[in-house]
């Protein structure tokens, strides 16, 4: 998939065969001439031009990308000793000069500048708005962001969808912050991070003496986003008792602490977030058709990175960008070669996966441009022509956790799935009762 397409002015087959060289993943069409490459401007929208030239030839080319919304960023190759010429030709609005003969070196690190330079200027910037915080130019983030903006000046319910690890978190804190809720409290609950006996009183808080240790009274969630936003994420792990009375709130707007005998209105807003199949849920008895509707007054899935591959070079110069910062990362660029790798990979693990290869590339990478030989084998290892996609499995490596880690987290989230019934849970985990026991015990836990 060619995600960038070059136009190349010149007569010069070498500066062509070097160019490919360079960007062997970016589609190159070429003009002999500024007339010729004018009218192909038109037709192909370039992401890059790339013309031979002097001051006086370039002139009307330089003059068109002036005129044109959104420019491509425009390089130039001119002769070795016309100094004059260069800085005449940056002043008339080109990006980069280059002389002649170019090497392969330096046309690299000409385009990668140029294009990180291209991305940065479209990149949202205003401080007053709560979704420049999503970096996007994809067409698909950038649809997603709109509807999120017109939907937080209502006041209906939210429901978030999409793959771990894409940013409904995000969404769900630029809503709050762009709604007229801004000035009241954002409150975030985690319903898979809680265990069940406890969530009810999280949720809906309690009175003095509910219960044995209630020796003071707690205020819910529902009670502490009074006015505000009560972000509920993991929906779909929200047991059946819990879903009953979530309903209920969402019907009539009051909640019934526990140990109190009064119902209490409240005003705030519900949004809710998942990444698993709620209608799925709904076909296994697990999620109530009713609270669904409620919940999904106004969707937004928000795309994998996969199929957003345009918006992985922005939001990794991000990360380079918050690395350089805070820990004196000394890389710069990245290498269209190897970004062609990064943008070949399945990404099971969005954009929490690409933060991880950051991580990992600023203690890797001792260069400021980072190159294929410089990333992780969970994303430079490209799958074979012959195997069908659908059969090509995600990296667990990629999600950066250890062996110990990962079978801890499966322990958990069988028992949790189980609801503590340890021979559905040795079930769900293929292994024997007193085996799970036993890790169980490993772990401490209960």
């Amino acid at each position: 998939m060619n995600l960038h397409t070059v136009l190349l002015i010149s007569k010069d087959s070498d500066l062509k065969q070097l160019l490919q060289t360079v960007w062997p993943h970016a589609t190159v069409h070429s003009a002999d001439t500024i007339s010729d490459g004018l009218s192909r401007w038109s037709e192909i929208s370039p992401t890059l031009v790339l013309s031979e030239g002097n001051p006086l030839t370039l002139a009307p080319l330089l003059e068109y990308a002036r005129q044109t919304p959104e420019s491509p960023p425009i390089l130039v190759i001119g002769g070795r000793h016309s100094i004059r010429d260069a800085v005449e030709i940056i002043r008339a609005g080109a990006t980069d000069y280059l002389t002649k003969p170019v090497r392969f070196e330096d046309l690299q690190v000409a385009i990668t500048q140029a294009l990180h330079r291209s991305i940065s200027a479209v990149l949202p910037s205003s401080p007053h708005d709560p979704f420049s915080s999503i970096i996007s130019v994809s067409p698909q983030m950038n649809l997603m962001k709109q509807l999120a903006k017109e939907v937080a000046l209502t006041d209906a319910t939210v429901l978030i969808t999409g793959d771990s690890g894409t940013g409904k978190e995000l969404f769900a804190e630029a809503i709050h912050h762009y709604s007229p809720r801004a000035k009241g409290p954002l409150i975030a609950l985690n319903c898979a991070g809680i265990p069940e006996n406890l969530l009810e009183s999280e949720l809906f808080g309690y009175e003095s003496g509910a219960f044995t240790d209630a020796k003071r009274a707690k205020p819910g969630r529902f009670q502490l986003a009074e006015g505000g936003t009560l972000f509920l994420d993991e929906i779909g792990e929200l047991p059946s008792t819990a879903q009953a009375k979530l309903l209920r709130v969402l019907e009539n707007h009051t909640i019934d602490p526990l140990g109190d005998t009064r119902s209490h209105k409240i005003d705030l807003r519900i949004i809710a977030a998942t990444n698993e199949d709620l209608l799925a849920h709904i076909r296994a008895g697990r999620f109530r058709l009713d609270l669904y509707y409620r919940l999904n007054v106004y969707q937004l899935r928000i795309p994998p990175l996969r199929e957003r591959l345009e918006d992985i070079e922005p939001i990794l110069l991000i990360f380079l960008e918050r690395a350089r910062k805070e820990r004196g990362c000394r890389i710069k660029t990245i290498a269209p070669s190897a970004l062609a790798i990064l943008q070949k990979h399945n990404w099971p693990g969005n954009v929490r996966e690409l933060h991880n290869v950051v991580e990992w590339l600023t203690i890797r990478c001792k260069d400021d441009v980072i190159q294929p030989h410089h990333l992780p084998t969970s994303v430079n290892t490209l799958p074979s022509m012959d195997v069908p996609s659908q059969e090509i499995k995600p990296s667990l490596l990629a999600f950066g956790l250890s062996f110990q880690e990962m079978e801890k987290q499966m322990l958990e989230e069988a028992i949790r799935k189980a609801s503590g019934n340890i021979s559905e849970a040795s079930r769900l985990l293929k292994m024997t009762r007193n085996t799970l026991r036993y890790r169980m015990a490993k772990y401490h836990l209960s």
